[in-house]
């Protein structure tokens, strides 16, 4: 079991939500939401390429957030617990009454997305 200390809880706080930081990464999990999706099928919902997406699950899954299972020659993605759709849903209530705000932000920028 992980060491429970204030900091170390705010750490893996922070290493979760790096794990959401990436666009890419919160596009297949949007994608993820409606159900399990192969990769083919998050590459179309998404369109991102088949590598990103796959390089991008890959990491995903070793953090949880996915989790695969195999069908035959493909391998279904689906979000690895519940509570991540109803954390980017809880998100989009947020956003809702702050997005003017985090957009004005200036001191976390705009991530590239061709940095991905």
């Amino acid at each position: 079991m992980l060491l429970e200390t204030p900091t170390r809880s705010l750490d893996l706080q922070a290493k979760l939500f790096r794990g959401f930081a990436d666009p890419s990464r919160l596009t297949i999990l949007d994608a993820l939401r409606a159900g399990p999706l192969h990769v083919g099928a998050i590459v179309a919902a998404t369109g991102l390429s088949q590598s990103n997406v796959s390089n991008h699950l890959r990491c995903l899954s070793e953090c949880g957030l996915v989790q695969a299972e195999p069908r035959g020659r493909f391998v279904d993605y689906r979000l690895g617990d519940a509570r991540v759709g109803e954390l980017l849903r809880l998100t989009e209530e947020l956003l809702a009454g702050a997005a003017y705000g985090v957009d004005a932000c200036q001191r976390y920028g705009t991530p590239d997305p061709d940095a991905s």
